[in-house]
């Protein structure tokens, strides 16, 4: 370590290895000095990320940054490569002195690599021929009409949550929204939503009161 290390880069250092031991061995926590010509680094941990040490220079996105001088904006959360193409997670946080210039700066480089082959994975293995949900469980089809089924699917689909995660407010609010398009007018819509929500027929007449007491 550089005994000349400015005494604000030298604060940082328990919050660079803070953060690598917080998110572990994916996540490359780098503090640079960039002083003079000088833009190298002076901690690292979990270097193997991008294979680099203390004394290596910075990625690309931080050195075309700083070539903007003290003018540099923290960049945060973008996308990025390492030299052996791992996909990375990035931010880049300046860090400046009580002159408010800039002297050194904090990166954050998260391999995502498995993340993103999950993702493929995932969608891949969701992937359906139609959007359309063809089972109706254990509702009988004669108590439901298409035009229910189809604003129902279609709510849901908007509200972007599976109802096994959805907690009451979130219910009352699909309630709301199936209400105010008149699904409730349909024969078989009480015990049809109850259905669908995981909730009794007497938690759908529960919520339809709450919407209508509170407007």
């Amino acid at each position: 370590m550089d005994k000349n290390l400015h005494p604000i880069l030298k604060s940082m250092l328990p919050i660079v290895e803070g953060i690598s031991k917080t998110f572990g061995k994916n996540c490359e926590v780098v503090l640079h000095e960039l002083k003079n010509s000088k833009k190298s680094i002076v901690a690292i941990y979990n270097g193997h990320v991008t294979g680099r040490s203390i004394g290596s220079t910075m990625l690309d996105v931080g050195i075309e940054a700083i070539r903007k001088g003290n003018d540099a904006d923290n960049i945060l959360n973008y996308r990025n490569k390492s030299s052996d193409g791992r996909v990375l997670k990035s931010s880049t946080m300046f860090i400046r002195d009580e002159n408010d210039e800039i002297i050194g700066c904090i990166c954050i480089n998260n391999d995502i690599s498995e993340f993103v082959v999950a993702q493929k994975s995932l969608e891949e293995y969701l992937k359906t021929e139609t959007k359309e949900e063809v089972s109706l469980g254990d509702v009988p089809n004669n108590n439901v009409n298409d035009v229910l089924i189809n604003i129902v699917s279609e709510t849901l689909e908007n509200f972007g949550k599976p109802v096994s995660y959805m907690n009451k407010e979130e219910k009352v609010n699909i309630v709301k929204r199936l209400d105010e398009q008149g699904a409730f007018l349909i024969k078989g819509a009480i015990d049809y939503v109850a259905k669908i929500l995981c909730v009794s027929r007497y938690t759908i007449y529960n919520y339809l009161d709450e919407i209508r007491v509170n407007g």
